[in-house]
């Protein structure tokens, strides 16, 4: 695996927009007060053709000028890292127009975004063996005051922060809008994260019901647990993630295979997909053997299926169907994607997660 070096004091932040640009509110306002304040710290800037722009469907421009441009940024040496303007819809366009091979043979360097972005944080790894961070993008760095999750990604970028904890609340509903572009995390929500481990147990009511031994519920857990589990961390957005799979971009059998000693350690996320579209989204990577060589699983909070029932099921068996079979354990409802805050994690980078009652860390490897 591939790290590229970190951000040094006074570097240079490149700036690109593969899918969304900041083109509209709130996200203009946002990125232009995140760049002050970037230059405040004493960083260079340096923004790339296509963050201001809208002349695309479902991203910044037309799919060929943002190939160019993230190729561009990418293997130039006159920024440090690259984070994204912002997620979108169609960044999968871009990718016939994007030059993997000389993105892989460049000096590798940081780049941070999620949601859409994971065409390029996941391939960034299964195709070029080079780390990334599945992280905030550039316009919610203007919020005010910061939450705690912004500046850990920006000391992971820096270097300065490879252990992340997660956060004690969560955003339901947000209160950003075009007159309010720097409002802070609207967090009502407590963080309670669920669990279960490979011999059963767990503190998840409707699993329980389902995996319990003669259906009495033994295997129902509420005390406080703690454990770890390792291994090297793949994944991002469940919606873009599947929909490269079985593509010529789907390299993912060869990268779990190289990386089988290690385990391979899925976080995933998902933002438009409902109760019925997770379920058959995990059976189709899991009939795809994406899951192989699996050592866990963080879950994310679902954007449209967090709290609801669909046919008699919820979030969670929606998810674990198909992966109570690998006998690993499964983290879910983790500080990961499109339900803030988000945990920074450093795609490709061995971790170990430790699990202490209510709280959990991952703690990241550069090996």
């Amino acid at each position: 695996m591939r790290y590229p070096k970190f951000l040094p004091d006074n570097g240079t932040i490149g700036f690109v927009a593969p899918s969304f640009g900041c083109a509209s509110q709130p996200y203009r306002s946002g990125f232009a007060h995140a760049q002050e304040k970037w230059k405040q710290e004493g960083f260079e800037l340096e923004l790339g053709p296509n963050c201001y722009e809208e002349q695309g469907v479902g991203i910044s421009n037309q799919p060929e000028k943002c190939g160019a441009e993230l190729t561009e940024y990418y293997c130039k040496e006159t920024n440090d890292c690259l984070i994204s303007c912002g997620g979108g819809e169609l960044m999968c366009e871009i990718l016939d127009y994007v030059d993997f091979e000389k993105i892989s043979k460049a000096t590798p360097k940081w780049y941070m975004g999620f949601s859409d972005n994971t065409n390029m944080t996941f391939l960034l790894a299964t195709l070029c063996d080079t780390a990334s961070i599945y992280g905030p993008c550039a316009a919610s760095f203007g919020m005010e005051p910061p939450h705690p999750s912004l500046r850990d990604a920006m000391e992971l970028l820096q270097g300065k922060k490879l252990t992340m904890q997660g956060y004690d609340r969560w955003e339901k509903e947000s209160f950003k809008d075009e007159e309010n572009p720097y409002v802070p995390y609207n967090l009502t929500e407590q963080t309670k994260i669920k669990y279960i481990l490979p011999d059963g147990r767990t503190n998840i009511a409707s699993l329980a019901t389902e995996e319990g031994k003669s259906g009495d519920k033994q295997s129902y857990e509420e005390k406080a647990m703690s454990f770890t589990f390792s291994g090297r961390l793949l994944g991002g957005c469940m919606d873009c993630l599947v929909n490269l799979l079985g593509t010529k971009y789907d390299k993912v059998e060869a990268f779990t295979e190289k990386y089988k000693e290690d385990g391979i350690l899925w976080f995933i996320e998902a933002c438009d997909l409902n109760l019925m579209s997770i379920r058959r989204a995990m059976w189709q990577m899991e009939h795809a053997g994406w899951f192989r060589h699996c050592s866990g699983f963080l879950l994310g909070r679902p954007r449209i299926g967090m709290g609801v029932e669909e046919f008699g099921i919820d979030h969670y068996q929606a998810a674990y169907e198909m992966l109570k079979t690998y006998q690993v354990p499964v983290l879910m409802d983790v500080d990961i994607g499109h339900l803030p805050p988000m945990m920074p994690l450093i795609c490709g980078s061995m971790a170990q997660i430790q699990v202490e009652g209510n709280a959990y860390t991952v703690s990241m490897e550069l090996r």
